[in-house]
């Protein structure tokens, strides 16, 4: 079993694998974190992103490479919403369901990624195997989700949900088995925090 799960990391550089699971763990720290509604999901989150950004571009999964950076940008704006205050009220930006404005902006904000994600694989011919078209249209579900989650909306965790399903199918095959098992427990745990979000929820 573990023969057939790691083989692939054989001819991988150690220094890649040491990476990736530096980036695993701070990526389930930044997880729990969020769960648990706590702003260090911002900080531990860019440590995981930051090093994914490297690892992808190596592993030519630019569209998954694009979302990491923006994932980086969208921390500091979320970690900056996160820490504002409204007097003595709490946190300006509660949980939260999304408005129908934010759903016309999700889709809107889906499409254009996708669209974007599409030209940049194109022009950059790396259109060499289907988990490129798959990573597309993750890059396009999680790119909403981290918009969602910096504005503390319920419906992240749906989004993260979504994309932690196809994904894990997806990075094994690719031969990052590492990185498979921690959407797996990526998945485990937004279950649990949209439940737990849920008991927060201001309408």
């Amino acid at each position: 079993m573990i023969e057939f799960l790691f083989s692939q990391y054989k001819n991988y550089p150690n220094y890649q694998i040491a990476l990736e699971i530096i980036a695993i763990l701070f990526g389930l720290l930044s997880v729990w974190f969020a769960k648990k509604n706590n702003i260090l999901v911002y900080p531990t989150g860019i440590v995981n992103t930051a090093i994914y950004v490297y690892l992808l571009y190596q592993w030519s999964l630019l569209g998954d490479m694009m979302i990491n950076f923006y994932y980086v940008v969208m921390s500091i704006y979320g970690w900056y919403n996160w820490t504002k205050k409204n007097n003595d009220e709490g946190a300006t930006f509660p949980i939260a369901t999304m408005t129908k404005q934010e759903y016309k902006n999700a889709i809107i904000v889906f499409v254009a990624t996708i669209l974007f994600v599409l030209a940049v694989y194109w022009f950059f011919d790396k259109f060499t195997h289907y988990t490129a078209y798959i990573d597309t249209f993750v890059t396009g579900i999680f790119l909403v989700g981290m918009w969602l989650m910096a504005k503390r909306k319920i419906e992240n965790w749906i989004f993260w949900i979504i994309g932690d399903l196809i994904s894990i199918p997806m990075y094994y095959v690719k031969g990052y088995t590492f990185t498979s098992i921690q959407y797996i427990v990526f998945t485990i745990i937004a279950f649990a925090a949209y439940k737990e979000w849920k008991k927060n929820l201001v309408n």
